[in-house]
């Protein structure tokens, strides 16, 4: 099911929040029957070592790529915009070692 979602046309949204160690959460969600799903997940944790999760590295040691619907209000969620996800997303590795085969690509802004 994620795999199709990632590779969907549907829209993209973004999402940020912090747990109570203070870790931070970044998603990137497509939405599917009314829910946001996530497609690719980004942790840093309270020491500030990265942990990315998406269709082609689902879990390892450390955690996994939610296989829930992503309730906007844990974590205290609010939306951040595609190019800042984006940045993220691009530039660290996950402390596990996994590759960093795939990009987000930046989305267009929008129009006038």
């Amino acid at each position: 099911m994620i795999k199709g979602l990632d590779a969907s046309a549907e829209p993209r949204r973004y999402w940020r929040g912090h747990d109570e160690e203070g870790g931070i959460w970044l998603f990137e969600t497509v939405e599917e029957a009314g829910e946001q799903w996530a497609v690719k997940q980004i942790e840093i944790d309270p020491r500030r070592q990265v942990h990315k999760y998406w269709w082609r590295h689902l879990d390892d040691a450390h955690g996994f790529l939610t296989d829930q619907a992503v309730e906007l209000w844990e974590f205290g969620m609010t939306e951040i915009s595609g190019e800042a996800f984006a940045q993220v997303w691009n530039t660290v590795s996950c402390a596990c070692g996994a590759a960093p085969e795939d990009k987000v690509q930046r989305p267009e802004p929008a129009g006038p």
